[in-house]
């Protein structure tokens, strides 16, 4: 259940040491059971993905949800093998065997009757876990895996549309197997979720890609790198109009990468050398070497 579109980014660049990753994982565990026994599963509401698979069969044949998650999710990770890696694999089935050993074990109050704060803090408690653990190099649901695979095949959907078509999917079965109001109130768990989810692995200062366009290229370099105190790429290009017959020029474009928090700094940074610069800017999902801020957690 995660709405990235590059697992395997997310997942294997984080040069963090394994006892780092360790206390991740199982802080994430912890969390994620917590979020599905403390408030998801007294109301029957599922959350997305395999564990929302495994959190209907579970209501509809009355079986033992720690199996369940177990069962189905391990295949995913047999199968992500060749292509993640055996430390993924590995680090990955050990959360979700530890999360089916915390569900069958260990005993949370439940915290709330209210439906939607259930569902709400059910999503918060569920994505900082799947999130966390995502930071320690597993995943504790094997749809990221399976959506990843399948996109491979399939070059016209990205992960996050696949994974989208799933729990359009799993939500529809649940408005018939639990009921119109609890697929609903479950589907506001899984938005809640997503949100969490993606704080967690990007956080506040979320890494954004700036391209800069100027005639005042060199000392708009020279701003970056000595007052912000940012790296720059420099690379060559050509305009390609101007009403004065400079269509064709070369000049020398901008590429930094800053944090969100950095970028209204950039901008009137950038705009005092020259009003007129054409700026670019979009997100990326990660970055790692060169000189950027480090973010908290990373």
């Amino acid at each position: 259940m995660t709405p990235t579109d590059s697992p395997a980014v997310q997942l294997n660049n984080v040069p963090n040491s394994e006892l780092k990753n360790a206390l991740f994982i199982i802080i994430g565990v912890i969390s994620a059971a917590f979020g599905l026994k403390s408030f998801l599963l007294s109301s029957h509401f599922i959350d997305g993905g395999v564990t929302g698979v495994s959190m209907l069969l579970a209501a509809a044949f009355r079986l033992p949800l720690s199996i369940l998650i177990l069962v189905i999710n391990l295949p995913f990770i047999a199968l992500g093998y060749n292509q993640l890696g055996r430390r993924f694999a590995l680090r990955s089935a050990l959360g979700i065997g530890g999360l089916a050993l915390v569900l069958a074990l260990v005993p949370f109050p439940d915290v709330t009757h209210d439906l939607l704060l259930t569902a709400v803090f059910g999503g918060v408690f569920i994505g900082a876990g799947i999130g966390l653990a995502m930071r320690g190099g597993a995943v504790l649901d094997g749809t990221e895996i399976a959506a990843l695979l399948v996109s491979r095949y399939l070059v016209l959907l990205k992960v996050s549309d696949l994974i989208l078509i799933l729990n359009v999917v799993i939500f529809g079965v649940a408005v018939l197997v639990l009921g119109t109001e609890p697929a609903l109130y479950s589907m506001l768990t899984y938005f809640a979720a997503a949100r969490v989810l993606e704080f967690v692995l990007n956080g506040i200062e979320q890494y954004t890609g700036v391209t800069i366009v100027s005639e005042y290229s060199d000392a708009i370099r020279k701003v970056i790198t000595e007052k912000l105190g940012r790296g720059v790429t420099m690379y060559q290009g050509k305009s390609g109009y101007g009403k004065r017959g400079e269509m064709g020029i070369e000049r020398d474009i901008v590429f930094t990468v800053v944090t969100r928090l950095e970028l209204p700094g950039l901008r009137t940074a950038v705009q005092e050398v020259d009003p007129k610069a054409f700026i670019v800017q979009y997100r990326i999902d990660d970055a790692q070497g060169g000189i950027i801020k480090k973010r908290a957690l990373h």
